[in-house]
């Protein structure tokens, strides 16, 4: 079986590619990175090259092209149980995949107003009431999962895939001001702490 390729946009600006290149990281799965600069000429021929939907990330493996953050995620937690990026627990387990499957398909206000940016300070924005509500409804999964989960940490005990999906809605909030309750600061932290999210935080700020 070759090494996996990742395929990637900016590290600034792709929130998707993020979602994928942290659980990859997160489980210590060997990978290359191909990375495509978004907004720049022949963008989209580029990633065509890799991806039939014209978008990143796209996983490469031997005959397999996976162009789909959230089915990324799944496949490396499959292949690579021991990382446990899904709980253990089965009506946790079901929970942090609604989670992620809201959160795929979704909070398309909070996307549009607060784009995405690892850049802190941000001026504030005058949200939408749609988009205020959506931001509640976040800190609402958060709460469920960590009283489920009785984690002191991330949302389920270990970092895994719905604290990769939720990652940058929380780099989102810390670009704009966006105040966390103090209850859910504690994971806020934890996830701002986790090394790979330093890492591409880290690979953010040395690209041009």
């Amino acid at each position: 079986m070759s090494v996996m390729k990742l395929v990637i946009g900016d590290y600034k600006k792709s929130s998707w590619s993020l979602r994928a290149w942290l659980v990859l990281v997160t489980a210590d799965v060997p990978f290359e990175v191909i990375q495509i600069k978004l907004e720049a000429p022949q963008t989209g021929e580029r990633i065509l090259a890799y991806s039939a939907s014209g978008k990143v990330p796209v996983l490469l493996q031997d005959d397999l092209s996976i162009n789909d953050s959230l089915a990324i995620c799944e496949y490396v937690a499959e292949h690579w149980p021991q990382a446990q990026l899904w709980p253990a627990d089965a009506g946790l387990k079901a929970l942090a995949r609604s989670a992620c499957a809201e959160m795929h398909a979704g909070f398309t206000e909070l996307r549009t107003q607060l784009p995405f940016g690892v850049n802190r300070g941000e001026p504030a924005l005058v949200l939408s009431l749609a988009a205020e509500a959506e931001i509640q409804r976040v800190f609402s999964i958060w709460r469920q999962l960590l009283a489920r989960s009785q984690s002191e940490a991330f949302l389920c005990g270990t970092f895994g895939v719905v604290d990769a999906m939720f990652a940058p809605v929380l780099l989102r909030f810390m670009r704009y001001g966006i105040a966390i309750p103090e209850d859910l600061k504690p994971y806020a932290d934890a996830v701002l702490l986790h090394p790979p999210v330093l890492l591409w935080l880290k690979l953010a700020m040395q690209e041009t």
